[in-house]
């Protein structure tokens, strides 16, 4: 009886003991951090270079960084304004976008007609793939000296290499993509009467997008790799050929600038790779929320 009663206080307390924990879970909701703003993540994004830049002015200011190793940032800024003055830069710039632009261009051309070819015909699959997985096997620099018998030192060479280089990562992606839709929408699509065209054009191509886009960005990595290696043949411009030159004279600060410019194109160009993908991936719920910086 003795226990009845004491549970029959509790239950006679359980009104109060709610009330007084109602505060409590609000102020606990109050007090919950909030997430971080898009600003503030880009923000965040951008401290940990602008702090590795200022770590490495003042080693470099203080002496225990040599010029002759790694020069200072101020000191890379001021040849990079000296070479822009001069127009070199900015050519050998242009050259070395051109060839990135037109090797991309047609590899990824190539890599994307074969992988939809291969994504949709098992035939084309026993035709095509083994051969093109026995081309992506060979080490890229092995193919150096064959490329300067077939096309000397002319810009043709160089963008051949770009062209191979990002031929392979569009393919595999797009053969994926392709392979990864989900076979109950095309079976819906084809209940609903939609055409081979239409079924393509409104399930498959945007099934297949984000791998497709994931494959474009990869290949625009691939692609100043490429590059680096091929304005290593003889030649009298582009950005390697600068790094080259200034190799001879042991211009470190040169070095480092090409180092710079190379990584400034490549971020650059992967932003743009991200903003294509937020537009056309707008209909897909983990792309149009991402918000990334």
């Amino acid at each position: 009886m003795e226990s009845l009663a004491s549970m029959s206080h509790v239950f006679d307390n359980l009104p109060q003991a709610a009330a007084a924990a109602a505060p409590a879970d609000t102020a606990t909701r109050k007090t919950a951090p909030r997430p971080l703003t898009r600003n503030k993540l880009l923000l965040i994004s951008w401290f940990v270079p602008a702090f590795v830049l200022v770590v490495w002015e003042l080693a470099a200011r203080a002496g225990y960084l040599s010029i002759h190793v790694l020069p200072a940032p101020s000191k890379v800024a001021a040849t990079a304004w000296r070479l822009i003055q001069e127009g070199r830069l900015i050519s050998d710039m242009g050259t070395s976008l051109l060839r990135a632009a037109t090797g991309f261009v047609i590899g990824g051309s190539v890599g994307f007609t074969l992988g939809t070819v291969v994504g949709f015909s098992r035939l084309a699959e026993a035709l095509l793939d083994r051969s093109i997985q026995m081309i992506r096997a060979i080490p890229f620099l092995a193919m150096l000296p064959l490329v300067i018998v077939w096309f000397g030192v002319d810009e043709g060479g160089k963008i051949f290499l770009v062209s191979l280089g990002v031929m392979f990562p569009i393919y595999i992606n797009t053969v994926l993509g392709i392979r990864q839709v989900d076979p109950k929408l095309l079976e819906l699509g084809r209940v609903t009467g939609l055409s081979t065209i239409t079924l393509i054009r409104r399930i498959v191509l945007p099934g297949a997008l984000p791998s497709i886009l994931a494959g474009v960005r990869y290949a625009l990595a691939v692609a100043w790799l490429a590059l680096v290696i091929a304005e290593t043949i003889a030649t009298s411009s582009g950005i390697g050929y600068l790094a080259m030159d200034a190799r001879e004279f042991l211009r470190t600060d040169v070095i480092v600038l090409t180092i710079v410019v190379y990584a400034s194109i490549g971020v650059g160009s992967d932003a743009v790779a991200r903003l294509l993908e937020r537009r056309l991936l707008a209909w897909h719920p983990n792309y149009a929320a991402s918000g990334q910086p």
